[in-house]
């Protein structure tokens, strides 16, 4: 498994910006899919966005595609979410996993290991 520390959330006005950062520990950062999910008060953990292992691949979910960017930098063990346009049903969580080897996941059942967490909320 990866130790994951997310950081980057707090309060943003509806239309606005976050950046995200997942800092990962361990040699073997670069072997792992990596994705981004959140989940709000009383919701279940909803996918986000996933990145491959070289970084070549993305996949996000609907409902913040061409708001949401993930990358990767496997040099500095750290994944990102640059979140544009930010809605207040934006609002929730985010957890930063990483998936089982190479494959882009979007189900948290495919992940060894997730962050604590990091508050994002959007004010309307």
């Amino acid at each position: 498994q990866v130790q994951l520390v997310e950081s980057g959330g707090g309060l943003v006005q509806a239309g606005g910006s976050l950046s995200l950062s997942c800092a990962a520990s361990g040699r073997t950062f670069s072997s792992y899919a990596m994705g981004w999910f959140r989940q709000a008060p009383g919701k279940a953990r909803e996918f986000v966005a996933a990145i491959s292992w070289s970084g070549g691949s993305t996949t996000y979910a609907d409902s913040v595609k061409g708001r949401f960017t993930i990358s990767r930098d496997n040099a500095k063990n750290t994944v990102y979410l640059q979140m544009n346009s930010l809605k207040p049903e934006d609002t929730a969580v985010y957890y930063c996993g990483a998936a089982r080897f190479h494959s882009i996941a979007i189900v948290p059942e495919n992940y060894g290991s997730w962050g604590q967490g990091t508050q994002v909320t959007v004010s309307s």
